[in-house]
């Protein structure tokens, strides 16, 4: 865990500058067994510390890799000598961003350093299992990532803090063959928030979720592909979540809104149809932790949730300080930086559409001809919110009853057009922080959502 060696700087703190002092260490662990061969090991450590100062709307950041009282002077007294030196030459006078009532944040879980040799065990044991049970797949891949990232924030006026983020997943990838001879290809990630041992200390749930992949491989393996056109579908939780982060929630971040997101005039406006709510949820949703808690952000604002889209309406952006300012709004802990080295950008957290009251499988009943559509392995999406995702696991819906499963295929459209032809919303919401978000510098998010009845383009062959 990190030292504390900040606080005793923070008299060096200079009058009428707004100051971010960060102590910063990434930590990540990794695996992999191809066909039971070791070809990945390591371990990454990487830590040190940052100031950022803001002065009339222009800001100075300094950095350094050496953690100790010396480095920490100085990376203090360069961003603030950068600040005022900018102040001067460019001379925006925005004045200082709002005042935030001083909080502490104490540490919320610790890292735990899990011996490799365990994490090596563990990929050997899952294999093993792959290996013995499942002869009819033509290969196998399991990986374990392990990431975690811990800081200690002291700001000039705000909240400070010692906070951390650890997760780990275990990720199988199965392929087969169809009868023609064609590879198909599916993958499962399972684990979450916290340590080793919070995910991996019962392996009986990696075995179930095995099985239920490879039920869907062979599903795939004898699938087919959908009718290309304009369809009736229900998203699972993955798409909706998807959905919520790549093609709604970039748009909305203000940083990206002041750039011409298309959100930028639709304030206020109508966007989805009225039983449509999203919530860039902070540490608590639904009564329970969020996949990845955050309750501070490093420009020291502490978390709440960030309300987008309420009955259809969008009322809000995900902000930093300095945005929050422009548009008249609460800054409410969206600014987060990946490395010591990294400023702060406006960051989505945990988004998700709020569940509704419809049961699945009468969504299901419900849908004459069209599609189930469960994973997503990539998407793209542009400040216009038009998008196009990768669809990896589906299924064909005739009069009422899931039938055959889709060899992969695409969806495309527009979300705040796609949005208002939503009209069920199942009750139930699934969730996943396994993967990154690559807005200029990766930053782990959790997504999900609860299935949504709507109209969408599907892809062909």
């Amino acid at each position: 865990m990190l030292e504390d060696l900040l606080a005793e700087k923070t008299a060096l703190f200079e009058t009428g500058v707004h100051t971010e002092l960060r102590a910063h260490e990434n930590r990540g662990r990794g695996v992999a067994l191809n066909q039971g061969n070791l070809v990945e090991n390591n371990r990454i450590e990487v830590s040190g510390v940052c100031a950022r100062a803001y002065k009339n709307g222009v800001y100075g950041l300094s950095a350094s890799a050496e953690y100790s009282g010396d480095k920490i002077e100085a990376v203090l007294r360069a961003a603030t000598e950068n600040a005022l030196f900018m102040d001067k030459r460019i001379n925006k006078g925005k004045g200082m961003i709002p005042v935030i009532t001083p909080g502490y944040v104490k540490l919320n879980k610790d890292i735990i350093d899990t011996q490799q040799k365990r994490i090596i065990e563990l990929c050997k044991e899952t294999d093993n299992y792959i290996a013995k049970k499942y002869t009819d797949i033509s290969s196998r891949l399991v990986t374990y990532s392990e990431d975690s990232m811990e800081k200690i924030l002291y700001t000039s006026d705000g909240y400070n803090g010692h906070t951390t983020l650890p997760r780990c997943y275990i990720f199988i990838t199965m392929c087969a063959e169809t009868k023609e001879g064609k590879p198909v290809e599916h993958f499962a990630a399972i684990g979450g928030y916290g340590s080793f041992d919070d995910n991996f200390s019962n392996h009986e749930h990696i075995y179930e979720r095995i099985d239920k992949l490879h039920k869907e491989l062979m599903d795939k393996r004898e699938g087919v592909y959908p009718e290309a056109g304009y369809k009736t579908v229900i998203l699972g939780g993955m798409m909706s979540g998807m959905l919520s982060h790549e093609a709604v929630g970039h748009t909305v971040e203000a940083d990206l809104v002041l750039g011409g997101s298309v959100a930028a005039s639709a304030l206020n406006e109508r966007v989805a149809s009225e039983k449509v709510s999203l919530v860039d949820f902070a540490h608590t949703a639904f009564g329970k932790p969020t996949p990845l808690p955050v309750y501070l952000d490093d420009e020291g604002v502490p978390a709440e949730d960030a309300v987008l889209i309420k009955d259809g309406i969008l009322t809000g952006y995900m902000n930093n300080r300095e945005s929050a300012m422009h548009f008249g709004m609460k800054p409410l802990g969206n600014a987060r930086a990946y490395s010591f080295s990294s400023e702060p950008l406006v960051r989505m957290r945990n988004t998700s559409i709020l569940p509704g009251t419809d049961k699945l499988e009468d969504m299901i009943a419900s849908v004459d001809d069209g599609y189930y559509l469960l994973q997503s392995q990539n998407g793209q999406a542009d400040l216009t919110g038009e998008f196009m995702f990768g669809v990896s696991m589906g299924y064909e819906i005739k009069k009422g009853k899931i039938g055959r499963a889709l060899l992969d295929t695409t969806v495309t459209g527009v979300a705040f057009d796609m949005l208002k032809t939503v009209d069920m919303v199942s009750d139930k919401v699934i969730w996943s922080s396994s993967g990154y978000c690559g807005k200029k510098q990766p930053m782990p998010v959790g997504m999900g959502g609860p299935a949504l009845r709507c109209k969408i383009m599907m892809g062909g062959r």
